[in-house]
Parts: structure tokens; sequence; C-alpha cells
């Protein structure tokens, strides 16, 4: 009997997060992510230009009103793409909120 009531302690002490959750501990939305294509990527690996955001890996250009684009909750870069693959085509983009 003791262990079913030592389970649940065990979960309430977890910090790790899941293959679904961002570094900071928020949770890729399931539109985005099977627990594998979402990951936090460098400030480097995504740049902006005049026609909207470019993911180095794979050259595309995603203009700033694209529905894929999200703000970020922790206000770091983070992309999804297909099978989490380096060059495969993204999901969603999310980022920092833009200064103005």
């Amino acid at each position: 009997m003791r262990g079913i009531f030592l389970v649940p302690a065990l979960f309430g002490l977890s910090t790790t997060a899941f293959a679904h959750d961002a570094p900071s501990g928020w949770k890729y939305p399931n539109s985005c992510c099977s627990n594998l294509d979402c990951r936090q990527v460098t400030q480097t690996a995504i740049s902006e230009r005049p026609q909207g955001y470019i993911i180095k890996a794979t050259g595309e250009v995603l203009p700033y009103t694209d529905g894929r684009v999200r703000i970020s909750p922790d206000g770091f870069y983070h992309w999804c793409s297909a099978a989490g693959e380096e060059h495969s085509k993204t999901i969603c983009l999310f980022v920092p909120p833009r200064a103005y």
C-alpha cells in the first residue's frame, strides 16, 4: 500500500522537462509538436529581414504575418520542424516579442 503513495510523491519532485516541453518548462502546443519536433535554437539560427524570419538551416522565409510564427513565452527562439530534422520544413517558429 505504501508504494501507491510514493509514486505521486516522486512525480511531484521531478524537475525534468518532457520532450514536448521547452527547456524553461512551458509546453509546446500540440499543433506544433509531436514530442520531437520542437527545440530551442540559438539567436543565430534565425535572422530577421524585411521579408520575414529566415530559417538559416533551410533557407525558408516565414513572413512576419505567417500563422506559424508565434510569440515565445520565454523570450527565446524555438523552432519546430517536421520530425525534428535540421533540414525539414518549419511547422512553427516561436520568436521573442519584438520591441517597438
